[in-house]
């Protein structure tokens, strides 16, 4: 399970999630990449299965990336416990997704393969997702 070894501050505000995503919405290290189309918590259970799903699907061969981590604590008050005295302790840790951030990439594979494998991947997430190539944001970049 992924999860920071220190942390500043322990407890955090939830936050807002509005906007989309300007780092790292394009396909940087694999051929093939997997992109949120929506903004969410993704918690670090959540990326560890579609991590586990795309490589098994791909029976270990080729590369994977994460490119998302959960830097974010959630905090839960105890069950039965009255309000007041204070937050609770954090219980998970989840990485905030924004449109058009690219979670995770694949190289090595053919181009089928890697669709399929990322598919899998996608039903493991809170968040729709879309399948995205290098070669199509290179020759987007160029048609402007």
């Amino acid at each position: 399970m992924l999860m920071p070894k220190r942390v500043l501050h322990r407890r955090q505000f939830r936050g807002r999630m509005k906007g989309e995503a300007h780092k790292g919405n394009k396909v940087a290290y694999g051929e093939y990449g997997l992109q949120a189309l929506e903004c969410g918590w993704i918690t670090s259970n959540q990326i560890e299965a579609a991590r586990v799903a795309m490589t098994r699907f791909v029976k270990r061969g080729g590369k994977v990336w994460v490119d998302i981590f959960p830097h974010k604590p959630v905090t839960k008050k105890p069950a039965e416990t009255r309000m007041g005295s204070g937050k609770g302790s954090p219980e998970y840790w989840v990485a905030v997704v924004k449109p058009g951030r690219v979670m995770f990439e694949m190289a090595g594979v053919p181009e089928d393969t890697a669709r399929e494998a990322l598919r899998l991947a996608s039903h493991k997430l809170p968040v729709k997702c879309k399948f995205v190539r290098k070669v199509d944001e290179v020759n987007a970049d160029e048609s402007k």
